[in-house]
């Protein structure tokens, strides 16, 4: 299941987006979802995020090891999440909990800090997405050697 989905996603990849070099936030969205387990309650948070991944505008990855990450499914659009250069999650004494804890948007633009509530917290299973991510890297870099090749004859 997951190798079809990874297919279909890099056919996607490959015939939209092989000029710009990138997956979609939607794309981007459906390769974490793929590799998302079962939502949990919470999870702990130390303050500071090792990384995060806008994915669309009402969904983010975010690190909080390098071997760690959380799919955050948010309660509705998030504005501005895709221009933003950082975030802050609340947390209560240490936990990030769904449905109570707030992604909140800094500097992507005029409509300032909103929050945004937490709807579902998903683990991601990093060592697969990471493949899976390189792999659909050299799925097209493949296709772009083809076409350079096909518009050399």
């Amino acid at each position: 299941m997951k190798k079809m989905l990874l297919a279909l996603l890099a056919a996607a990849a490959l015939g939209g987006c092989a000029t710009a070099g990138k997956l979609s936030s939607s794309e981007k969205l459906e390769l974490y979802r793929s590799h998302a387990g079962a939502p949990v309650n919470s999870f702990k948070y130390f303050g500071s995020l090792n990384g995060w991944t806008e994915l669309g505008d009402s969904a983010l990855a975010v690190w909080t090891k390098p071997s760690e990450a959380w799919l955050l499914s948010l309660s509705g659009p998030c504005m501005d999440l895709s221009f933003s250069p950082a975030i802050t999650v609340t947390n209560m004494m240490g936990q990030v909990s769904a449905k109570f804890d707030r992604v909140i948007v800094h500097g992507g633009g005029p409509v300032g800090h909103i929050p945004c509530r937490i709807d579902t917290i998903q683990p991601l299973d990093v060592k697969a997405l990471r493949a899976s991510e390189k792999e659909l890297r050299e799925a097209k870099i493949a296709e772009r050697a083809a076409d350079q090749v096909g518009e050399a004859k």
